[in-house]
């Protein structure tokens, strides 16, 4: 990770717990990223400099919010702000509001920019932007705002949507287009990402983490990974976590906690849900059908 999140989300958190807003939901992404989902109602907050990046998507409401130095322009759903990490505005709620932030590190948007554009990192500055109307970006946004970011796969997804995010402001915002390689992944590199990931099924995983054992970046590695394997890495992963479970299953009479943790589920309950889902019984029920 390249920020401590917990330090990065701390100046926003700081600033909200102040005022009236409510805490919905929150989740550490890893890869110096974090995301919440807020609502707010009959408020005013102040963000002075918070020390990393933020991009605000509003979920519903807002027609009444606005920023005092930019009068008579008011929110609403699907609209975007960005705040830079030395950004400073007032804000003003007036009705309800639902909104959703994704928390980012300067350093992780530069880096970001060195291995998507080659550039220097000060070559491309995030702008400040309130209320913009980005279809892609709100779709993405919208997509992390709907995962339960407490879910090691879940959370896996919301990450790789986060790091299309950085791309995607990258790109806005450099004025240049992100050059696309062709093709999957070399033979060598999926051996070794399979053997990685068979050997981390209990772990939390990230993009970052998981792009960096065959030195691409998030982005490139994202789309080269579903070349080569025809699914996201989320997707793979959860297929692994749940092999591993029908294998322990199977073969020993662990509890089914044990068999959870062994295999990265959150807890036994999310562990049940998740294996009925996608194989018709739950696991102590898949279990009696093999021991008969």
């Amino acid at each position: 990770m390249i920020m401590d999140t917990a330090s990065l989300k701390q100046n926003v958190f700081t600033t909200l717990s102040h005022s009236r807003a409510a805490l919905e939901q929150a989740g550490d992404l890893g890869d110096g990223m974090a995301v919440a989902r807020w609502h707010n109602q009959n408020d005013a907050t102040r963000y002075r400099g918070p020390g990393h990046h933020t991009v605000s998507l509003y979920l519903a409401g807002g027609y009444q919010t606005w920023r005092r130095d930019k009068p008579g322009v008011y929110g609403a759903p699907g609209r975007l702000c960005v705040l830079p990490d030395e950004h400073e505005s007032e804000w003003v709620i007036q009705g309800d509001l639902q909104f959703m932030h994704l928390y980012f590190s300067p350093a992780q948007f530069a880096h970001a920019i060195i291995t998507l554009l080659d550039r220097e990192p000060r070559s491309v500055q995030l702008h400040d932007l309130t209320y913009a109307e980005d279809p892609v970006l709100a779709a993405l946004c919208g997509q992390i705002s709907q995962q339960n970011w407490q879910d090691a796969n879940a959370r896996l997804a919301a990450n790789e949507l986060a790091h299309t995010v950085l791309a995607h402001l990258v790109q806005v915002h450099s004025g240049r287009r992100i050059h696309l390689a062709k093709g999957g992944l070399a033979p060598h590199m999926r051996r070794r990402l399979l053997e990685y990931i068979d050997s981390h099924l209990d772990a939390t995983l990230t993009l970052g983490e998981l792009a960096s054992q065959v030195a691409l970046s998030e982005f490139h590695f994202a789309r080269a990974f579903r070349d080569s394997f025809g699914m996201p890495p989320h997707a793979w992963l959860t297929m692994r976590r749940l092999d591993r479970a029908r294998q322990l299953l199977r073969h020993n009479d662990l509890p089914l906690v044990d068999v959870a943790a062994a295999c990265g589920f959150a807890d036994a309950s999310h562990f049940s849900n998740r294996f009925r889902a996608v194989l018709g019984a739950s696991p102590s029920q898949y279990r009696a059908v093999l021991s008969k």
